[in-house]
């Protein structure tokens, strides 16, 4: 489903959805997710229900690379420990082929434009099984093109079963 959450500034449209992600954990009234009530302590009992969120304000580290930053802080591991870049490559690949886009995965993140950057988070958000992904005014700060790639993209989404909450 596409569900689209407008309102003026000032209105609560953000803080609903840092609730609904476990950003905000102090609040009055019940979420339910698939009928059940829930009540997120944090972003990553969210996340691991399926909920993630991307910010108006991307949530980028400039400095790694398009894969690094989608397995950031659940970096794939050889059976060694090391750091598996190049499993973390591949799998941030088949991510951008499935949104349709060429970034190439061991790209420095400083180097794309904000649409790619922003297609860097929505890969990310797949990568955790996300079911449902807010978009926070997603269409701020992108060109005419990269709003359009944006639309195709969600529905794309859409039609895999993934729910777009996206906030204007």
């Amino acid at each position: 489903e596409f569900h689209a959450i407008c309102g003026e500034n000032g209105a609560g449209k953000s803080t609903l959805m840092k609730i609904l992600s476990g950003v905000i954990t102090d609040y009055g009234g019940e979420i339910l997710l698939l009928g059940q009530p829930v009540r997120f302590q944090g972003t990553r009992e969210a996340e691991a229900a399926g909920i993630s969120i991307i910010h108006q304000e991307l949530n980028l580290v400039e400095q790694l690379s398009a894969a690094a930053n989608i397995f950031l802080g659940r970096e794939k591991r050889t059976a060694l420990g090391f750091l598996d870049d190049r499993r973390m490559e591949a799998e941030a690949g088949t991510l951008f082929e499935q949104l349709e886009c060429d970034i190439h995965p061991g790209q420095l993140v400083s180097e794309l434009r904000v649409g790619d950057q922003q297609l860097v988070e929505i890969a990310k958000a797949l990568s955790m099984k996300a079911e449902v992904v807010i978009m926070d005014e997603p269409t701020s700060a992108l060109t005419e093109s990269e709003v359009e790639r944006l639309f195709r993209v969600i529905e794309k989404l859409r039609k895999q079963g993934v729910t777009i909450l996206y906030i204007s």
